[in-house]
């Protein structure tokens, strides 16, 4: 039996355009589900599942900055929004498996686990704040919230002012230990949700700190850790291309990390989109990964089989 790492990209709890209610989320998660379990019935895996958190921490903390300026509720910090959007993601994917399971006569555990995700305390990254989050303010605004609470602020596009947070490489998972051990007895286990609660050892002591990790990197880091056969990465898209949006765009099927890596470092994949998927692939298989795979949501059984999707190797 293989083991597999499946990264869900933002569509398969929210869609472009919606909302973002509650039951336009659980449907989207049921839909994804249905995906994940044909992939553990039919193709006989261990599954390991994370996810992103983008649309929901977004909208948590224009929650708490309203609750703040209305009825004067403290906000709360990044990493404890990180956590209550793992919590809130994790109960929605492991209560539509369990269902989908149920419905075709299968028990089967499935746990979520909140992540703890060590950084670096010295990683450059804190130095340079570059990751957008929250709500847009006015610039007067902006810089006053600067000045309280020690925010770095830009213009964003035209668009307003927002706090930027550093965006930390991932080092490992606190909780590797406890999910290895699910894995090991059976349990379906969602976990780095996110990119998981970024945190820093001081002393031996961990203490969570304001960053948003990429949760394919981190996805990643997790898939080394449980030992996985398979990376994959599941997102909007049917894969990686090189040229993107070029008259000679050319979507990459199958593909050797050697050749991955040297696309990736002629610029081929932007940075905020296809550029930390590419990254985290080429990563898996350098580890030593059997393949690594960037695939649509939507043909998730058939990339796994190695029939669609960007498929990443060992040369």
């Amino acid at each position: 039996m293989k083991r597999v790492v499946i990264a869900l990209g933002g569509n398969a709890i929210l869609q472009r355009g919606q909302k973002g209610t509650y039951e336009e989320q659980m449907t989207n998660v049921m839909k994804t589900a249905k995906q994940i379990v044909d992939i553990i019935l039919d193709g006989d895996y261990e599954v390991v599942i994370t996810h992103g958190n983008g649309p929901q921490i977004g909208a948590l903390l224009l929650h708490m900055d309203a609750g703040q300026q209305i009825h004067g509720i403290p906000a709360q910090p990044m990493d404890v929004a990180g956590a209550m959007t793992q919590g809130q993601i994790g109960y929605m994917i492991q209560q539509a498996i369990r269902n989908e399971l149920k419905r075709r006569g299968v028990e089967r555990p499935v746990a979520t686990i909140v992540t703890q995700t060590l950084v670096d305390k010295n990683d450059p990254a804190f130095q340079n704040p570059s990751k957008p989050v929250g709500p847009f303010y006015d610039e007067e605004t902006a810089k006053k919230l600067a000045r309280e609470k020690g925010w770095t602020v830009i213009e964003d596009s035209g668009r307003g002012w927002r706090r930027v947070v550093p965006s930390p490489d991932p080092i490992g998972h606190v909780e590797t230990p406890v999910i290895r051990e699910l894995v090991e007895k059976g349990f379906i286990v969602i976990a780095s949700g996110g990119g998981g609660v970024p945190v820093v050892e001081e002393d031996g002591m961990l203490k969570g700190v304001e960053a948003v990790i990429d949760k394919d990197l981190a996805g990643e880091k997790l898939a080394e850790e449980v030992n996985a056969d398979i990376f994959m990465i599941l997102t909007d898209v049917n894969g990686a291309a090189i040229n993107y949006g070029k008259p000679d765009e050319k979507w990459l099927g199958r593909v050797t990390v050697e050749e991955l890596r040297r696309y990736y470092e002629e610029g081929h994949f932007k940075k905020g989109s296809m550029g930390p998927k590419v990254l985290a692939a080429i990563r898996f298989v350098e580890w030593g990964g059997e393949r690594a795979v960037i695939a649509a949501l939507d043909k998730a059984v058939e990339a796994l089989e190695g029939k669609t999707g960007t498929q990443v190797i060992k040369g």
